[in-house]
Formats: structure tokens, sequence, C-alpha cells
């Protein structure tokens, strides 16, 4: 309490004629007397220091009314359509989908696996909230987020002459039987591409659109193949296929997280896109998770 009307005026922007009309209007309204006008500096009367209590409650209760309102207005919820290639898709999504959850439980991951061409037309056309593609394009009408640069290694089975190698120079694949992805895919042109700038020229047995057809058939003995490290994981660990480093470790296979630009983001996929960022960091990794089906 201030204790004197021009300072009370003072602290609250007002001028002092104010503050004495407001403090007049009020005690005719409510019919007692607020303040002891006799003494200096100024007391609240029983009746004041009543009223004094009565607006303290107001306000406490007008700040836990704010402070539950913003829990409302900030709540994470609804669903966030997120569009994703297989490779990263199947690998990723069940750990993301369960630390999304646990954080927001009123909000929903909508999840749809789509080849690359497939998911930029899905985000353009609003269907996607956010999609995740390797080897992302921008323009005009779409947003790149990197989001993660994977290391390409060569996969052979266990019986494979290469299998002993620590690691291998491109060299070292010439004439070999060799596995690959569609033609048309981003990943395979990748690797085309730096096949021939080693001059390498491998017998290109079959090719497939997804990972899962891939490395089954390396892990029989079919051919090798380059793939991205992180997808053989789970047949790495069953001992079914060698994961052998290419040197110089030089080929990567780049992921990103795209947009529509300009889009404004419900708050359910702001988070989403925040947690797909920490999922991004090597020492943060969301969950340990088995890979599957890869473009």
């Amino acid at each position: 309490m201030a204790r004197s009307l021009s300072r009370g005026a003072e602290l609250n922007g007002v001028t002092q004629s104010a503050v004495s009309q407001h403090l007049k209007d009020l005690e005719e309204t409510l019919g007692v007397q607020l303040l002891d006008r006799s003494r200096r500096p100024l007391l609240l009367t029983a009746a004041g220091r009543c009223y004094l209590a009565f607006c303290e409650n107001v306000v406490a209760e007008q700040v836990e009314l704010e402070r539950n309102l913003d829990r409302f207005r900030s709540a994470v919820e609804g669903p966030v359509l997120f569009a994703t290639i297989y490779s990263v898709g199947l690998s990723e999504v069940a750990g993301l989908r369960t630390e999304f959850t646990r954080r927001f439980p009123k909000a929903q991951l909508v999840v749809e696996y789509l080849r690359p061409e497939k998911i930029y037309e899905a985000v353009l056309s609003e269907r996607a909230d956010l999609g995740v593609v390797s080897y992302p394009t921008s323009n005009r009408e779409i947003e790149v987020v990197p989001w993660r640069n994977e290391e390409m290694v060569v996969a052979v089975a266990p019986g494979h002459p290469l299998a002993g190698l620590p690691a291998l120079h491109p060299m070292q694949l010439e004439g070999l039987d060799f596995i690959g992805f569609d033609p048309d895919l981003p990943v395979q042109r990748h690797i085309d591409r730096f096949l021939r700038q080693q001059r390498v020229t491998v017998n290109r047995l079959m090719h497939f659109d997804n990972l899962d057809s891939i490395r089954e058939a390396v892990s029989h003995g079919s051919g090798v193949s380059i793939v991205p490290k992180p997808v053989l994981k789970s047949f790495v660990e069953q001992g079914r296929i060698v994961a052998i480093p290419i040197l110089p470790k030089s080929l990567r296979r780049p992921l990103g997280i795209i947009h529509r630009r300009r889009k404004v983001f419900s708050r359910a996929a702001q988070a989403f896109l925040s947690l797909l960022m920490e999922s991004a960091l090597p020492t943060r990794p969301v969950e340990k998770i088995t890979s599957s089906l890869a473009i």
C-alpha cells in the first residue's frame, strides 16, 4: 500500500485528481469510508482493510484463471499429418510416436508412408503438415529443414569374400554382382553418380523399390549393395549382413524435413517438428528401434 494518494497515482500512471474521484465514487457505491483521512500517512479503515483483502483475493483468482486459460490456449492437441519415405518411416516412427504420445497425450500422429515424389505432392496439397525425404530439394513452394546425413556403406552377406574387410575402396566393387534401388529413385541416382565418379562398373543384377527386398537378397548372397548404414542395424546385429565402410567416407544420404513455405503450423505440428529435430541429434536418440523398408 502506497499510503499516499499522490504516490498511488504515480505508481498507477494516473493523476491524483483521478484517484481522488475514483476513491470518492467507490466509497459512495460501497456506502463505507475506506481511508482514514484524518491521519498522515493515510491508513485504511476497518472497512478498507476488508475491501483490500477482497481485492487481493480477486487479483489472485484472476492470476490463477489466466494461468489455467494459458494451459488451454497452449494445449498441444489434434492430429499431425506426417508423410515419410519407407526407410525413415518404419525405422523411426514407432519411437517417435511413443515419445510424442507420452509428451502430448491429446495429440495424434497420423503417418503415411510414400515414395518421395508423393510426399512432395502431399505437402503441397496440405495432406501432410510435414514430410521426410532423402536428397530433399526446395523451391518456391517447398522449404527444407536439414535433418540427418547418413553414412552409406557396402552391404554383403557374411560369407562374401569382402566380408572380412574393415573398410574398402570403391574400386574393389568392380565387376561384382550388385543389388540396387529402382533407377528412378534419388538414392540410386546418387549411388550411380558416385560409382561413375570412381570409374567403377558393377554387374547390376537386380533392383527393388524397397530396402526389405534389398537386404533379403544381400543376406542370401545374391550380390552386394550400397545402402544407408542405419537401416542395416538389425541385420548386422543378427549376423545376417556385414556393413563395410567405404573409403573415403564421402558417400552419404542427406535426409530433410519438408513443409510448405509460409505454412501456419498447429501447436501439435510445431511440437512434432521439435521432436524430429531432437531425434536428429546422435547424442539424443528417441528410441532404439529396428529398421525396415527403405527408399
